[in-house]
């Protein structure tokens, strides 16, 4: 029997992934660690990257961000969870000011480990955006395999829209939301 050393044992997180559709884009990135800052900050200006919306508990001070110029946005909900009508209409105003002011701009989205809370808020995003949750779902599962929960499926599935983005009339470029 082999002996492992746990404290070797790291768990694995999945890469940041973008997700493009139409005029959105969306940046997907795990909870950063204390040691983890700069690459996570790398990443962010890498997409000139304004706001970090924040779906999870704070595990690292915002004033570390906000000196980056970068702000962050906190929407948390629990783990495995579904987000209030509150934080919905929060995410869905955000979306709809950036995409609108700065159609080139990128919006960050994070939970702990990228797979369930930050891939539910880009599915939202897409399904006002005009795609069916089965269409949502998928297109973001291309992107970030075993993401959304049955829980957060059950919720896309009975989700009723509230707007629909539109591309910016002057046609210029993509928007990214990075989540």
């Amino acid at each position: 029997m082999r002996n492992h050393n746990m404290s070797s044992v790291r768990s694995v997180r999945p890469a940041p992934v973008e997700i493009v559709h139409k005029h959105m884009r969306f940046l997907i990135i795990h909870n950063p660690d204390k040691n983890g800052m700069d690459h996570f900050i790398k990443e962010l200006k890498q997409r000139q990257i304004k706001e970090v919306v924040r779906v999870c508990e704070p595990t690292y001070e915002a004033s570390i961000l906000k000196q980056e110029e970068i702000e962050v946005i906190d929407m948390a909900f629990d783990d495995g969870g579904v987000p209030s009508t509150e934080i919905i209409d929060k995410w869905l105003d955000l979306l709809k000011v950036r995409f609108r002011e700065t159609p080139r701009s990128c919006v960050a989205v994070h939970c702990v480990a990228g797979l369930g809370r930050a891939p539910l808020m880009v599915a939202l995003a897409l399904m006002e955006a005009g795609m069916t949750y089965e269409d949502a779902v998928a297109f973001v599962r291309e992107k970030r395999r075993g993401a959304i929960n049955a829980k957060q499926l059950y919720f896309l599935e009975r989700y009723k829209t509230r707007l629909r983005m539109k591309q910016p009339k002057n046609g210029k470029g993509e928007s990214c939301c990075v989540m």
